[in-house]
């Protein structure tokens, strides 16, 4: 697969198709990361393994990258969904991005500390992945299949949380966000996190409490979750870029379960373009409004 990306990567390129391709590459320390790739001699640089953790779907929000030119851009499932996403949004332009699936059976976490997972296990978010195979690609690289996980089996990790008592849940996330020092790792890395001044960031007037008090982290994370209701595809990102191993997937998925349970609404797995909020169906249900 590694030398089929390489191989596509240097079509693209020597035939002007894309002006740059963005993927994984190798530090001289072995750490992977995202590189840039502009002459069609460099494609050796490209790699793809286990390590390749990072959605490189972030990138194609920043203006830096725009100003190279048109993008090729390498992802795995749960990337594509968050594409798919930022064109529904109007952020992005199909025609725009050349978009290089992966096949994928899962990353690994080498991060300590991170969802109590050992130095090579599989990371939380591919154990309950269901899309392996990337969705609406240019070109999909290599062959699997996509799983069929039920409902209740994606969102077990929420479940130990929810099925606490509301005093013990506040306990809970007072534990976690109480280790937040606002530093906005988890909003960096986030594909969906492009507005051009955050509400966390305006001060006329304040909007959330700038400090990293544990009443401004709770503001802070609860409004970026709420945020990313019907828009958050699972990437884990947001949580492996925490410093602080706070788990914000686990925040994220509150929301991301209950758009599946009320309105069967999953970000970025159709291309009909229709978003979560702002679309409205008869269907709908209403057992949520008090």
């Amino acid at each position: 697969m590694q030398n089929k990306l390489q191989e596509t990567a240097r079509e693209l390129l020597a035939e002007k198709k894309v002006d740059v391709v963005i993927g994984y590459g190798e530090t001289e320390t072995g750490a992977v990361g995202a590189v840039f790739i502009r002459n069609p001699n460099d494609v050796g640089k490209l790699i793809w393994d286990v390590r390749c953790r990072t959605n490189l779907a972030t990138y194609l929000k920043r203006k830096e990258v725009r100003k190279l030119g048109k993008p090729a851009v390498v992802v795995k499932g749960c990337d594509s969904r968050s594409i798919r996403t930022l064109i529904a949004e109007s952020q992005l332009k199909r025609d725009d991005v050349v978009v290089i699936g992966m096949a994928c059976e899962g990353v690994i976490d080498e991060i300590p500390g991170k969802a109590n997972l050992k130095e090579g296990e599989l990371a939380l978010k591919c154990t309950v992945c269901d899309v392996h195979q990337p969705l609406g690609c240019d070109v999909v690289i290599g062959e699997t299949q996509n799983a069929e996980i039920p409902t209740d089996k994606r969102y077990a990790a929420l479940e130990r949380i929810t099925a606490l008592p509301p005093s013990e849940r506040l306990a809970y996330w007072s534990k976690q966000f109480e280790r937040c020092f606002k530093c906005y790792a988890c909003r960096q890395s986030c594909p969906l996190c492009y507005c051009n001044v955050c509400i966390a960031d305006k001060n006329r007037p304040v909007a959330i409490e700038q400090s990293s008090s544990l009443k401004g982290n709770f503001a802070w994370q609860i409004v970026r979750a709420f945020h990313l209701a019907g828009r958050c595809s699972g990437c884990g990102e947001c949580a492996r870029a925490c410093p602080a191993g706070i788990e914000l997937t686990l925040l994220n998925n509150t929301l991301a379960k209950s758009a599946e349970k009320h309105f069967d609404y999953r970000a970025g797995m159709k291309d009909d373009g229709v978003q979560l909020i702002g679309a409205y169906s008869e269907q709908d249900q209403e057992e949520f409004i008090r």
